[in-house]
């Protein structure tokens, strides 16, 4: 049975759920495509044991009910080796299985890895540049760059159908997740570190995003659109980002930065070219020492501790050349 009919399976008793939206059976990127078969070959090899295990519960406690009086009872029996062969290998045997399947799905689908396919038997072209978008996570919205076309949103996305994205992400204040169940599994955002996502979407439409983890009283806010377009329409929502107008400077960003609930989507024209590595660097105020110069000097500053010790350490131990002969005598004594 190929994994398009599992999904069926598994989609028709769930179909007469009116306004269920079930993106992680049926998503629409390749991404979560294979993370969905993986979930899909995995519960059906579970089911392999889990199945029997559960007939058999139903079967032997009907069988040997207390009013049966023609099920056969040994009361001498301890011990089957074919029984036991099969209770021992069985799960087994499935336990290799699903781990054999995890691993090679963990390592194929790594989110830092990049894409060498869009879809199935679709790898991506050698003269395809991804999309870059820089993801920042606030409170309680989602802040995006596009620093290929110089402009930002405020809690709307959108891609080209088939073409690779390369998100970048970190925080501002707070630890939030990133999840777009139709396109890619959820990564985590956080303070003064990058993660890394890549992905893709293969069907037009309209779709969902928010945070997968609680990150104070806003949260349930914390919602962004994502659109997949075609190439003509992806330009031009970038000329409409662009036709807004709008400069997300550092005192545009100080004013954004601040908690807000239910915040509407908006897009500037431009941004400071630096200001993703500011929020990462955690040095948007001009006070503040940026990460990347704080850290190595104060590797230095370890450098030269360690040598004032070692220096002191031999100050503090003279050998037995370097004491004066009086001390030397004393100690003799």
């Amino acid at each position: 049975m190929t994994v398009k009919r599992l999904r069926g399976l598994l989609l028709l008793p769930l179909a007469l759920l009116s306004g269920c939206h079930l993106a992680l059976l049926d998503p629409a990127g390749d991404v979560a495509r294979q993370q969905s078969d993986m979930m899909i070959v995995t519960t059906a090899i579970i089911s392999l044991i889990v199945v029997p295990v559960l007939v058999a519960v139903g079967v032997i406690a009907w069988r040997y009910r207390a009013s049966n009086k023609q099920a056969h009872y040994d009361a001498h029996w301890d011990h089957s080796p074919s029984l036991e062969l099969l209770v021992w290998a069985a799960p087994l045997l499935i336990i290799i299985a699903v781990g054999a399947i995890t691993w090679i799905g963990t390592h194929q689908l790594d989110p830092y890895r990049p894409l060498t396919r869009v879809a199935p038997g679709q790898p991506v072209a050698a003269d395809v540049k991804p999309l870059e978008v820089d993801v920042v996570s606030l409170r309680w919205k989602w802040l995006f760059f596009y620093p290929q076309y110089g402009i930002a949103t405020v809690n709307q996305l959108a891609a080209p159908v088939n073409r690779p994205i390369d998100f970048k992400l970190t925080g501002d204040a707070m630890m939030d997740a990133f999840s777009v169940p139709e396109l890619a599994g959820m990564i985590y955002t956080m303070p003064g570190m990058q993660t890394v996502l890549h992905a893709v979407i293969n069907k037009p439409g309209h779709y969902r995003g928010f945070s997968a983890n609680y990150s104070g009283a806003g949260f349930t806010d914390m919602r962004f659109t994502f659109d997949g377009l075609s190439q003509q329409d992806f330009d031009q929502w970038i000329a409409k980002a662009r036709a807004a107008g709008g400069t997300l400077d550092l005192q545009a960003y100080q004013k954004l930065r601040q908690p807000q609930r239910d915040v509407p989507a908006s897009s500037f024209a431009s941004f400071e070219p630096d200001l993703f590595t500011r929020i990462l660097d955690r040095c948007i105020d001009a006070s503040q020492t940026c990460m990347a110069e704080a850290m190595p000097a104060a590797a230095h500053g370890g450098e030269a501790m360690q040598d004032m010790s070692g220096t002191h350490g031999d100050h503090a131990a003279p050998t037995a050349a370097e004491k004066p002969a009086s001390t030397q005598a004393a100690e003799t004594h």
